[in-house]
């Protein structure tokens, strides 16, 4: 039974010891890295409730995550992009280099247009929104156990033309330095809003959206303001165009 002043490795270390030899489960073993308890066990109910699929471990943590893969030995894991002591994305690239083999699907409350190339190039196999149907969810973990990517329709799409695209290559890999919030910082500038209307939306002031829109310009190499939304907006409009 769980205990409240426990951490979530702790319980899941223990009922794991208590199952016995998990190496001879018939079914797939999942790793979830989850840093909202609720939407945690909703995950852990639909999981379960597949024949073929069975949760074995769970934690809120990325640091926790590596020494329950280690310790575990899921056959995928699905991590969300928000954790508490590192990004998913981090924890992603981390357990790529350790286990190539191992499947990550990283699941986001974030629009998959900020946040899914860059899951695929820290070497996650899939990326879905966490707004999409339970079933979604199931299809995507069960893609990537037979070795399958899995992205919406659209990002497909999106992901081939910027593949294809020459003259944004450099554009996309510098996307890759950006933190989260400049990411939605800029996604907005590039549908159109102002300094005050981004403030007003991400609840921050105006003078830290300036000190954002500072940061952008240095990380992605442009000189100007001008340069920064003309850059913002050709970001957006590729997004619209596929």
């Amino acid at each position: 039974m769980n205990n409240p002043g426990k951490s979530q490795r702790v319980s899941t270390v223990s009922t794991i010891s208590v199952s016995g030899e998990p190496e001879h489960s018939s079914k797939v073993r999942v790793l979830l890295v989850e840093d909202h308890p609720i939407t945690r066990q909703g995950l852990k109910a639909l999981v379960n409730q597949q024949l073929n699929l069975e949760v074995c471990g769970e934690t809120d943590s990325a640091t926790d995550a590596v020494e329950l893969v280690a310790q575990l030995r899921p056959n995928i894991v699905v991590a969300d992009v928000s954790l508490k002591n590192a990004s998913g994305l981090d924890l992603t690239k981390l357990l790529k280099e350790r286990y190539p083999e191992l499947p990550v699907l990283v699941v986001s409350m974030h629009d998959e247009a900020l946040f899914a190339e860059r899951a695929l190039r820290a070497g996650a196999m899939g990326y879905v929104m966490k707004q999409e149907a339970g079933e979604k969810i199931v299809t995507a973990i069960q893609q990537l156990i037979r070795g399958e990517l899995y992205l919406s329709n659209k990002m497909k799409e999106r992901v081939l033309h910027r593949f294809v695209s020459k003259k944004s290559d450099g554009m996309v890999f510098a996307m890759d330095t950006l933190s989260h919030r400049e990411m939605e910082v800029f996604q907005l500038i590039g549908n159109g809003y102002s300094t005050r209307q981004i403030a007003e939306k991400l609840n921050l002031s105006s003078k830290t959206i300036d000190s954002y829109r500072e940061h952008l310009k240095l990380k992605l190499g442009l000189d100007s303001g001008a340069d920064l939304m003309r850059h913002a907006i050709q970001w957006a409009r590729a997004e619209v165009a596929v």
